[in-house]
């Protein structure tokens, strides 16, 4: 039987969310002239507030505003290195990583599930040592422009589930060959907790902590 160990990554790995805080950086180090369009943030937040805007809407919303239209993916990519090492060095639990790191030696195969991007997600899974990364993909055109424009859904609650049973399809995994341990802190991802053999509530939100007592999910606080 094949073993998995699955996580979330904002506040389940990390203290904090990651989406924003990437955008920023990126800002701060690329084009801090964009800063001009910060007025313009709280629109599409009132939008989504209203639902006028879809969370994948939202995203891109703000990553047009702070990250640009088409940036070139190399040209990004020493920034996205030094975001990731800054994740790890100021935003990460530590015990959550020597889960990680009990899971690997356990002999799990180890994956991250999350709505962040891609983009960056893959620089902070390759510092963990995670084996596979499911995430919010970005379209990114024939010369290497990164565009404000997700493929397919947002990596988030059932599309987060959908996107890991076609990552099992692809690995030839059937779901009666394996085990899966899964890790999260939002009750969002209850569709993934449920899919799993063992459901573990991290650091858990009020919602979750509730929804884990009740169901019998394990509860851990990292911090």
């Amino acid at each position: 039987m094949t073993k998995l160990a699955i996580y979330d990554m904002d506040r389940t790995i990390t203290v904090r969310g990651t989406y924003t805080p990437f955008l920023f950086h990126m800002l701060f180090a690329r084009a801090p002239w964009r800063l001009v369009f910060l007025p313009l943030l709280p629109f599409g937040f009132i939008g989504y507030g209203l639902k006028l805007v879809s969370r994948k809407g939202l995203k891109t919303y703000n990553q047009r505003l702070l990250l640009g239209s088409k940036p070139n993916v190399a040209k990004l990519q020493p920034h996205i290195e030094s975001y990731a090492d800054k994740v790890m060095r100021v935003n990460s639990y530590a015990k959550a990583i020597a889960q990680v790191e009990a899971d690997r030696a356990e002999g799990r195969k180890l994956v991250l599930a999350t709505a962040s991007y891609e983009l960056y997600v893959n620089a902070i899974a390759k510092r963990l040592g995670i084996d596979d990364v499911i995430a919010t993909r970005l379209k990114i055109d024939e010369r290497g422009q990164v565009l404000p424009e997700i493929i397919g859904e947002n990596c988030y609650d059932e599309a987060k589930l959908d996107r890991i049973k076609s990552f099992l399809d692809e690995q030839g995994l059937t779901r009666e060959s394996i085990h899966i341990r899964a890790y999260s802190d939002h009750v969002s991802d209850a569709p993934m907790l449920d899919f799993a053999d063992e459901a573990v509530a991290t650091t858990p939100t009020p919602k979750l902590r509730s929804l884990a007592k009740r169901r019998g999910w394990k509860i851990i606080d990292w911090d």
